[in-house]
């Protein structure tokens, strides 16, 4: 059964920086993408960035592109993504996530995303 162990997060002010990382645990992650989802209570999910385990491949929403960095550590079990020049509007809990690829289906589309952990909360003030 995988497992997610989440850190990072926080109360930061607009324009400053966060790192969030997740190490996943108790399954191959050979043929998976890791990532971050987040939601704001009373809206929809949205992927923000993934990367996949085996190339390295990586995805960022519009909405964080340029501003946040993701990586894989060479074990292939830990994601990171560096949130720099946070903006209020960031504000949101953030989900780590596993995504399993296929050659038919965009990396980090948020319906097909597989597996999620608990969440932790970054705060943005203005």
């Amino acid at each position: 059964q995988m497992q997610f162990m989440e850190s990072g997060g926080g109360l930061v002010q607009s324009g400053g920086s966060l790192k969030l990382s997740c190490r996943v645990s108790g399954a191959s992650l050979d043929g998976y993408a890791l990532g971050w989802f987040r939601q704001v209570p009373g809206e929809d999910r949205e992927a923000i960035s993934c990367i996949s385990i085996r190339d390295g491949s990586t995805y960022y929403a519009d909405s964080v592109k340029g501003r946040f960095t993701i990586s894989r550590d060479i074990n292939g079990n830990t994601a990171t993504l560096q949130m720099d020049n946070l903006k209020p509007e960031d504000t949101a809990v953030y989900y780590c996530l596993a995504d399993w690829l296929t050659a038919h289906q965009p990396m980090c589309e948020m319906t097909l995303i597989d597996y999620w952990g608990q969440g932790t909360q970054v705060t943005v003030s203005s």
